[in-house]
């Protein structure tokens, strides 16, 4: 397995606390990277040749503004192409988000800011206007990040008829706890696949100031501070990994037939019934199924 894409869960903790949020996102989380991880992380993943690009995100990166910035100039350094995904609260004015951008000007290659209904009561808010306008005075490519509401994608798909530039929900974390039973459900035996991540070849994986590189989210393929990047992409395999065989054998629907849990009739979306299994089996996989943050316990 080859990356070419790092994602650092810079920290669990979000200023906000949004109902579809997968990854529990709340002032009340914990988990949050150190510059001296950070920099070990950076140095693996130049080790490991194929990485290319190495995002930034949370929970919400620009609570720890120094430290965001000092790993974007590492990475940078270093010859990675840098994003962030933010959710723009720092915005407040035009002149305020020129001074929080300005530092990163010349380093950072493009931010993602989320705007929608979730974060803020307008779809395009004036904080992410704010910050679209002080990215383009500095140069820096920004692009949004918007998730309709339940009512736009209850189609039966999960997805439907979704808002031009807007993306779906995906049902787990607190969406699954929050959002899920907003929408017309699907037998859970008809989830049989992972309908979004690539979990043999994933290209891109998160990695989260526990050092879990997750191939998804609460997925763990291995602990980059125990064991190096190189290491675990070299033994990681699809097949017989406890956890991706049977979503590769069968979906969600699979783990819930083969390690005879508990269901109830219908379910959201696929990550939904996932969500749920995944829960379940976390006594039997606590290695893999990890960590608490992600499954909202903290």
């Amino acid at each position: 397995m080859k990356l070419t894409g790092l994602h650092l869960l810079l920290t669990y903790r979000c200023n906000f606390e949004c109902d579809h949020c997968f990854l529990w996102g709340s002032p009340r989380q914990n988990g949050t990277m150190s510059l001296v991880q950070i920099v070990e992380i950076l140095r693996q993943a130049q080790e490991h040749s194929s990485i290319k690009s190495i995002y930034f995100e949370g929970g919400e990166p620009f609570l720890y503004y120094p430290i965001l910035l000092k790993g974007i100039r590492l990475a940078k350094e270093l010859g990675f192409e840098t994003e962030i995904v933010s959710n723009g609260y720092w915005a407040t004015t035009q002149e305020d988000a020129l001074e929080w951008l300005r530092p990163f000007a010349g380093i950072l290659d493009s931010i993602s800011v989320s705007s929608d209904l979730y974060h803020y009561d307008e779809e395009l808010s004036r904080q992410a206007q704010n910050a679209q306008y002080a990215a383009r005075e500095l140069g820096i490519p920004l692009g949004f990040i918007s998730i309709a509401q339940p009512d736009d994608d209850s189609s039966e798909s999960g997805i439907g008829q979704l808002p031009e530039g807007m993306s779906g929900i995906k049902y787990q974390g607190r969406a699954a706890a929050k959002l899920a039973g907003r929408i017309e459900g699907q037998p859970w035996q008809s989830f049989t696949e992972c309908p979004y991540e690539n979990l043999r070849n994933p290209g891109r994986v998160h990695v989260d100031p526990f050092g879990h590189l997750h191939i998804c989210q609460g997925i763990s393929i291995g602990n980059l501070f125990e064991t190096s990047i190189n290491e675990i992409c070299a033994t990681y395999n699809a097949n017989t990994h406890p956890i991706t065989s049977v979503l590769l054998k069968g979906g969600p629907a699979e783990l819930v037939s083969q390690y005879k849990l508990s269901s109830q009739q219908t379910y959201a979306d696929a990550c939904h019934l996932c969500d749920s299994a995944r829960r379940e089996l976390r006594p039997q996989f606590s290695q893999i199924l990890t960590p608490n943050q992600i499954y909202g316990e903290f």
